[in-house]
């Protein structure tokens, strides 16, 4: 059994292969890049800002509100 090709689907294919390969190279793109940006301020990237808690004043206040 013999197929042939004619130059029409030779093109066609070959449309089908870029799409898929520039497909592939743009997830690949997203994938590895990164996603997050600088903070305000800080000289390296990070993913988390971290905080350190401001002073209580030596103790914790907890306040309870009730009907009684």
């Amino acid at each position: 059994m013999t197929v042939r090709v004619e130059q029409g689907s030779t093109r066609e294919i070959l449309v089908v292969l870029a799409v898929a390969v520039s497909g592939l190279l743009l997830a690949t793109l997203v994938a590895f890049s990164p996603w997050y940006g600088v903070a305000a301020g800080a000289t390296k990237v990070e993913v988390v800002e971290v905080h350190s808690p401001g002073s209580t004043g030596g103790g914790i206040g907890i306040t309870v509100a009730g009907n009684g």
